[in-house]
């Protein structure tokens, strides 16, 4: 379903190396792969909540050393001033930059804190409204629409 999502924008690319890996895969792992294969530049997109438990990753302080971040507050989502604080014991390997808005590591890799429109969509919300068998036309690619209603995904057994 990502493929079908992002096929059509040429800036982003897929890759099934976390299916292919057997046992638990780390995000670690993944970007020290990509990189090594790649020699290219990379961002990590991830949500706020799931970035104010990264202290929780494997490595984690490793992680700001091999690529750049982008962090997406998302709807309901707490307005804490987040780009005045960051997670306890990444403060002291960055410094904020105000004129590019960002965090920048002492590797020189950056962290961006962006806000996104405020439109109630998440995996949850679609995967409960194609369980009630609502629409989610507008909320997701009609590529990934069609592909769910293929396959039968999310629905109610009978």
């Amino acid at each position: 379903m990502v493929r079908l999502a992002t096929g059509n924008n040429p800036y982003f690319s897929t890759s099934d190396i976390e299916l292919s890996r057997p046992g638990k895969s780390y995000s670690i792992d993944t970007i020290r792969y990509l990189r090594e294969k790649h020699q290219d530049t990379f961002f990590f997109i991830l949500g706020r909540d799931a970035f104010v438990e990264i202290e929780m990753w494997r490595e984690f302080q490793n992680l700001f050393s091999l690529c750049h971040f982008i962090v997406m507050t998302r709807p309901g989502s707490q307005k804490d001033n987040l780009s005045s604080q960051l997670p306890g014991a990444l403060t002291p390997a960055f410094q904020y930059e105000p004129e590019e808005k960002a965090w920048v590591h002492q590797s020189g890799f950056r962290l961006y804190l962006k806000e996104i429109s405020f439109l109630d969509i998440s995996s949850t919300k679609v995967r409960e409204l194609i369980e009630k068998g609502e629409s989610v036309r507008y909320l997701i690619p009609s590529e990934v629409e069609a592909y769910i209603e293929k396959h039968g995904l999310y629905r109610k057994s009978p």
